[in-house]
């Protein structure tokens, strides 16, 4: 919910935003295909990739190998038509990268800035819909 985790686009998807940023650079220009209390979907360009996006809460949007599975949640990626998944070894990264803020070795705001401005931007988009460069996935999840 925004009002109280900022929303999906704060709230998970800093972090994949962060990496997306980590991995191929800044971005230049960015769209907004969905919005709902929780799934987005979008475009975005940067400078060494063109990016689209999915993010869900929504369990039914899970793959049916990961519910079989009875993992909570399924991450990967496709760089040049090879899909990498990223789903396990979340568990403890908060506390970790928690204890290495305290003890002085974290990133600061320069390093974060790219990505808190990103989400902004997205959670204060209007959706355009299915139009452009969108996620394929959008065309069989529902939509509120």
């Amino acid at each position: 919910m925004q009002e109280k985790s900022g929303g999906i686009a704060t709230n998970i998807g800093i972090h994949f935003f962060d990496f997306l940023i980590w991995l191929f650079g800044n971005d230049q220009y960015s769209v907004l295909h969905l919005k709902d209390n929780k799934k987005m979907s979008g475009f975005i360009e940067l400078k060494n990739a063109n990016v689209k996006w999915f993010l869900s809460t929504d369990k039914s949007d899970l793959p049916k190998e990961t519910v079989l599975k009875g993992a909570p949640t399924f991450r990967s990626i496709t760089v040049d038509g090879e899909e990498i998944q990223f789903s396990e070894g979340f568990t403890d990264l908060h506390t970790l990268t928690y204890k290495e803020i305290l003890a002085g070795s974290g990133f600061g705001l320069k390093e974060a800035r790219q990505s808190v401005e990103i989400a902004y931007s997205i959670r204060n988009s209007q959706p355009a819909g299915l139009t452009g460069d969108y996620h394929p996935i959008l065309n069989k999840v529902k939509h509120v």
